[in-house]
Protein backbone atom coordinates (compact mmCIF):
# COMPACT_ATOMS: atom_id res chain seq x y z
CA UNK A 1 0.00 0.00 0.00
CA UNK A 2 2.68 2.08 0.72
CA UNK A 3 3.67 2.51 -3.01
CA UNK A 4 0.48 4.31 -3.18
CA UNK A 5 1.43 6.85 -0.90
CA UNK A 6 4.33 9.49 -0.79
CA UNK A 7 4.97 12.55 1.64
CA UNK A 8 6.79 15.94 -0.12
CA UNK A 9 8.38 17.09 3.09
CA UNK A 10 8.51 20.36 1.50
CA UNK A 11 5.06 20.66 0.87
CA UNK A 12 2.69 23.46 3.03
CA UNK A 13 0.22 20.43 4.37
CA UNK A 14 1.96 19.05 7.08
CA UNK A 15 2.95 14.86 6.25
CA UNK A 16 0.39 13.47 8.52
CA UNK A 17 -2.51 15.31 6.74
CA UNK A 18 -0.23 14.03 3.73
CA UNK A 19 -1.00 10.80 4.61
CA UNK A 20 -4.25 10.97 6.30
CA UNK A 21 -5.35 12.33 3.28
CA UNK A 22 -4.25 9.66 0.49
CA UNK A 23 -5.49 6.81 2.30
CA UNK A 24 -8.74 8.67 2.76
CA UNK A 25 -9.13 8.64 -0.86
CA UNK A 26 -7.68 5.14 -1.41
CA UNK A 27 -11.10 4.25 1.00
CA UNK A 28 -13.36 6.04 -0.65
CA UNK A 29 -12.09 5.41 -4.15
CA UNK A 30 -12.20 2.04 -3.16
CA UNK A 31 -8.69 1.12 -3.70
CA UNK A 32 -8.09 -0.24 0.04
CA UNK A 33 -11.76 -2.25 0.61
CA UNK A 34 -13.09 -3.05 3.77
CA UNK A 35 -11.35 -5.52 5.73
CA UNK A 36 -8.04 -4.56 4.51
CA UNK A 37 -5.21 -4.47 6.86
CA UNK A 38 -2.95 -1.63 6.48
CA UNK A 39 1.03 -1.39 7.43
CA UNK A 40 1.57 -0.97 11.17
CA UNK A 41 2.95 2.66 11.45
CA UNK A 42 6.12 1.78 12.24
CA UNK A 43 6.18 -0.16 8.83
CA UNK A 44 4.50 2.89 7.43
CA UNK A 45 6.28 5.19 8.58
CA UNK A 46 9.65 3.60 7.91
CA UNK A 47 8.51 2.69 4.19
CA UNK A 48 7.73 6.89 3.86
CA UNK A 49 10.82 8.52 6.13
CA UNK A 50 8.86 9.83 8.76
CA UNK A 51 8.39 9.49 12.05
CA UNK A 52 6.41 6.88 13.89
CA UNK A 53 4.17 9.55 15.35
CA UNK A 54 3.23 11.55 12.17
CA UNK A 55 1.73 7.94 11.23
CA UNK A 56 -0.36 7.50 14.50
CA UNK A 57 -1.77 10.63 14.48
CA UNK A 58 -2.99 10.30 10.24
CA UNK A 59 -3.71 6.57 11.54
CA UNK A 60 -5.76 8.74 15.00
CA UNK A 61 -7.69 11.19 12.77
CA UNK A 62 -8.69 8.18 10.35
CA UNK A 63 -9.93 6.43 13.25
CA UNK A 64 -11.94 9.39 14.37
CA UNK A 65 -13.77 9.55 10.91
CA UNK A 66 -14.75 6.07 11.05
CA UNK A 67 -12.66 4.91 8.18
CA UNK A 68 -10.06 3.15 9.78
CA UNK A 69 -10.57 0.75 13.01
CA UNK A 70 -7.32 -0.19 15.23
CA UNK A 71 -6.94 -2.73 17.87
CA UNK A 72 -4.62 -4.37 19.78
CA UNK A 73 -3.06 -7.53 17.93
CA UNK A 74 -5.85 -7.34 15.16
CA UNK A 75 -4.15 -4.51 13.74
CA UNK A 76 -5.44 -1.55 11.65
CA UNK A 77 -8.41 -2.56 9.32
CA UNK A 78 -10.24 -0.45 7.05
CA UNK A 79 -14.48 -0.24 7.95
CA UNK A 80 -17.20 -0.47 5.83
CA UNK A 81 -18.26 2.62 4.07
CA UNK A 82 -22.13 3.37 4.52
CA UNK A 83 -21.66 5.13 0.97
CA UNK A 84 -19.11 4.56 -1.40
CA UNK A 85 -17.80 7.81 -4.03
CA UNK A 86 -18.75 5.76 -7.01
CA UNK A 87 -22.49 5.98 -5.44
CA UNK A 88 -22.53 9.50 -6.99
CA UNK A 89 -22.86 8.99 -9.95
CA UNK A 90 -23.38 13.00 -10.67
CA UNK A 91 -19.51 13.69 -8.77
CA UNK A 92 -18.20 11.06 -11.08
CA UNK A 93 -19.58 12.10 -14.37
CA UNK A 94 -18.53 15.70 -13.42
CA UNK A 95 -15.15 14.69 -13.07
CA UNK A 96 -14.91 12.81 -16.08
CA UNK A 97 -16.25 16.07 -18.05
CA UNK A 98 -13.54 17.96 -15.77
CA UNK A 99 -10.51 15.51 -17.11
CA UNK A 100 -12.34 15.86 -20.49
CA UNK A 101 -11.93 20.33 -20.89
CA UNK A 102 -8.43 19.70 -19.37
CA UNK A 103 -7.33 17.64 -22.07
CA UNK A 104 -9.40 19.23 -24.64
CA UNK A 105 -7.60 22.56 -23.63
CA UNK A 106 -4.22 20.72 -23.09
CA UNK A 107 -4.22 21.27 -19.74
CA UNK A 108 -1.73 18.82 -18.05
CA UNK A 109 -2.72 16.86 -15.09
CA UNK A 110 -0.69 18.29 -12.40
CA UNK A 111 -1.89 21.69 -13.23
CA UNK A 112 -5.40 20.62 -13.24
CA UNK A 113 -4.85 19.36 -9.62
CA UNK A 114 -3.47 22.65 -8.26
CA UNK A 115 -6.53 24.37 -9.59
CA UNK A 116 -8.31 21.88 -8.04
CA UNK A 117 -6.29 21.76 -4.80
CA UNK A 118 -6.60 25.80 -4.81
CA UNK A 119 -10.54 25.44 -4.52
CA UNK A 120 -10.43 23.26 -1.66
CA UNK A 121 -12.14 24.44 1.51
Amino acid sequence: MSTHISVDLEAATAPYEQIRSQIASLINLGELVAGSKLPTVRALATDLGVAAGTVARAYKELEAEGLISSRRRAGTIVNELSEPVDAHEDLVAAVDHLWELAAAQQVDAATLKALVARRER
